[in-house]
């Protein structure tokens, strides 16, 4: 369990064949290399980087699914 201000997060691991489900329902899929060069070597299709992330972490809906990776 993760608390970031008043929301709790937990996380769990799932497979890529889930992944893909999930981000296809709407859920982000953020590259979790906190170096750009590295998110730009592992670069999912439709992933974000960490930084872009960071920057909109304001204006997202706090019930938004989330799901990091990393190669």
């Amino acid at each position: 369990m993760f608390q970031h201000g008043d929301i709790i997060m937990s996380a769990e691991r799932i497979d890529a064949e889930e992944g893909c489900a999930r981000v296809k329902s709407g859920a982000l899929l953020v590259c979790a290399y906190d170096d750009d060069a590295k998110f730009l070597a592992h670069q999912a299709e439709g992933a974000i980087s960490l930084a872009a992330l960071q920057a909109q972490e304001e204006l997202m809906p706090k019930d938004r699914e989330i799901i990091f990776y990393c190669a």
